[in-house]
């Protein structure tokens, strides 16, 4: 039941990840469920950039790279993690929005647009036997400098995947919501 999946879809890190690799197909599959996310004008903004093999090395070393750039006191912690994160995940996505070039949509609605999309593929990653978690570090705007993007095009996170290990946890609202809920009346 789609209620169930919405309930029981988790964020899955890196860590919980088995050695085991995601087909293209099954990247495929996802980012199919992504294209049928809903779109004001059919703008359809969502753009991905699949990393693996390889690329997923390389765009370990971009990350650790941007970290050591920007930060005034680079953690060694935060390095290792950075790098492992990617290292340990199946196939990393970078979730980029290509902007309506007649601006005839508001950003913040392509932006929802593309949450959406990504929303539709982790719901599907439980299908598949696969965690994931969507990542916006810092260095997510510089990504230009790695790969290229489209004209109008930017990045607004990672999305990281790797099959599971175990099932994951049980997750839980802190409130309902019916106490952010108001019922207008007039």
């Amino acid at each position: 039941m789609l209620f169930d999946k919405i309930k029981t879809r988790r964020a899955v890190y890196p860590t919980a990840y088995a050695e085991e690799p995601i087909s293209k197909e099954e990247i495929q599959k996802l980012l199919e469920a992504a294209n049928w996310a809903p779109t004001h004008r059919r703008t359809e903004p969502w753009r991905f950039k699949v990393f693996q093999g390889n690329a997923k090395q390389k765009l370990a070393d971009f990350l650790v790279e941007k970290y050591k750039e920007n930060a005034s006191d680079p953690s060694p912690v935060k390095i290792r993690t950075t790098r492992e994160k990617v290292m340990q995940s199946g196939a990393v996505i970078a979730i980029c929005m290509q902007r309506d070039e007649k601006e005839s949509v508001p950003e913040w609605e392509e932006v929802a647009a593309v949450a959406m999309a990504v929303q539709n593929m982790w719901l599907l990653t439980q299908d598949l036997n696969i965690g994931a978690y969507w990542s916006s570090p810092a260095s997510i705007h510089q990504l230009q400098e790695l790969i290229a993007l489209g004209q109008g095009e930017s990045c607004i996170g990672f999305f990281y995947l790797g099959k599971l290990k175990e099932k994951p946890t049980e997750g839980f609202r802190e409130t309902s919501a019916e106490s952010k809920t108001t019922w207008v009346k007039f």
